[in-house]
């Protein structure tokens, strides 16, 4: 891991391998706040939603010749879908072995060669319809987040902000107060850039979207 960050344990759970880990991390050992329990409800909640599973029933991958009713985890699916979207198939090795997993517990025994056929029927039913319905459903989790750390991190901004000594009324020239702790270039400037990034709300107002977008898979 780079920058010292500490590395998921070999049995962690599904969304302790995704940034929602080094989030749990802020909230375990908070540094730049003192109350995490708005970001550590948002960031639970986000994983319970994608370590859930569900049926999605009537797939059909037709370049095999299969319908099947596939219960799969969300995070599973996603993941997938992203492999998918991004490597050509000699780097689909992983996916294809969980496609096959998939389809097995489903009652359809594949070949690896057949798999590897299905990829794409895979990606077209579970990305072109399946996530494109959950994505609004996404969007509010991640919304919640960000916000839970834009409130996380006001303390630190009210004791850190001041005008500097250099400031004019024509030009309010402004700092930051950096933590003692905070001595690497790289950490300081990464200081700067979230204390940055809270000076003012986030752009997407808090929102809550329809159920209809939530009762489905």
């Amino acid at each position: 891991m780079p920058l010292g960050l500490k590395a998921a344990p070999s049995n962690a759970r599904p969304s302790d391998l995704t940034f929602l880990f080094h989030l749990r991390q802020v909230c375990a050992a908070p540094q730049l706040g003192e109350d995490a329990t708005g970001l550590s409800a948002g960031i639970e909640a986000f994983a319970d939603w994608l370590e859930g599973d569900f049926i999605a029933p009537n797939v059909n991958l037709h370049a095999i010749d299969v319908v099947a009713d596939l219960r799969v985890a969300r995070y599973r699916y996603i993941k997938m879908c992203g492999d998918i979207a991004k490597h050509n198939l000699a780097r689909l090795t992983n996916n294809v072995g969980h496609l096959r997993k998939l389809l097995g517990a489903a009652g359809h025994a594949v070949s690896e060669q057949d798999a590897y056929l299905a990829v794409e029927n895979f990606f077209e039913w579970f990305h072109d319809d399946i996530f494109i319905y959950h994505s609004s459903c996404i969007a509010e989790f991640l919304n919640n987040i960000r916000w839970a750390i834009f409130e996380y991190l006001q303390r630190e901004f009210r004791r850190s902000w001041h005008m500097s000594e250099k400031a004019t009324p024509d030009f309010p020239i402004y700092g930051y107060h950096i933590p003692a702790d905070i001595s690497e270039p790289i950490a300081g400037a990464m200081y700067w850039d979230v204390m940055n990034r809270v000076r003012a709300k986030p752009w997407i107002h808090p929102f809550v979207v329809s159920d209809s977008f939530k009762q489905r898979y």
